[in-house]
C-alpha cells in the first residue's frame, strides 16, 4: 500500500514537471519554434480547432515559421488566428501557405518573458508540493490506522521528500536553461 502511494506521487510529480516543460516550449525565445503556435485555435469547418489539427508547422529558418494547411483554402483563417493570438506575430498568407516572421525581442519583452517563465515554474513546484502533501497525508493515515509501522511511514516520507527535491531541481534546471535562451540576444 505505501508503494502505491509512492507511485501515485511519482506520477503526479512527473506530470507536473512535464507540464512545465510543455509550457516553456510555448514561450518565445529569439528563434522560431513550431511550439510557439501550440496555443493558436483556428475557425475551421464550423468550429474552433487547434492549429496542429489543420496544418503542419515547421521552422525552416531561425526567424520564420512556415504553416502548411492540410486544406489550402483555410490559409486566410489561419493567418487571422495567428494575428489575433496575442503573440505579436504578423503572418502573411501566400498561395496556400502561411509565413510567420519572428520579430526580434526587445529587452523589455525578454524581461517580461522571464517573469512568465518564473510564474510557470512556481506553478509546477506548487503542483509537486501538492503531490507530496497528499502522499504524506495518506502515509500518516495508514500509520494511524495501523496499516504500516512508524518506521515504514518515516522511510516512505523521506523517499517522498527526496522525490520532491529531485523534481523541483528538474524544474529549476529547465527554468535556468529557458531563461538563458530568452535572454540570449
Amino acid at each position: 500500500m505505501p508503494e502505491e502511494t509512492l507511485k501515485v506521487a511519482i506520477h503526479a510529480m512527473d506530470n507536473a514537471t512535464g507540464a512545465v516543460s510543455r509550457e516553456f516550449a510555448t514561450v518565445r525565445t529569439g528563434k522560431s519554434s513550431p511550439a510557439l503556435l501550440d496555443t493558436i485555435r483556428v475557425e475551421a469547418y464550423g468550429s474552433l480547432v487547434p492549429l496542429k489539427h489543420v496544418a503542419n508547422v515547421s521552422a525552416p529558418e531561425p526567424t520564420m515559421l512556415l504553416v502548411q494547411p492540410y486544406d489550402p483554402n483555410i490559409a486566410g483563417e489561419i493567418a487571422n488566428a495567428i494575428r489575433s493570438g496575442d503573440l505579436g506575430f504578423n503572418p502573411s498568407a501566400d498561395g496556400g501557405v502561411v509565413r510567420v516572421p519572428i520579430p526580434p525581442l526587445t529587452e523589455e519583452r525578454r524581461l517580461e518573458m522571464v517573469k512568465v517563465l518564473h510564474r510557470m515554474a512556481e506553478e509546477g513546484k506548487v503542483s509537486i508540493r501538492h503531490a507530496r502533501h497528499d502522499a504524506r497525508d495518506k502515509l500518516s493515515q495508514m500509520q494511524k490506522d495501523g496499516e504500516i509501522s512508524e518506521d515504514v511511514c518515516h522511510t516512505k516520507m523521506d523517499e517522498i521528500q527526496s522525490l520532491t527535491n529531485d523534481h523541483v531541481t528538474q524544474i529549476d534546471k529547465l527554468l535556468s536553461k529557458k531563461e538563458a535562451e530568452v535572454m540570449e540576444v
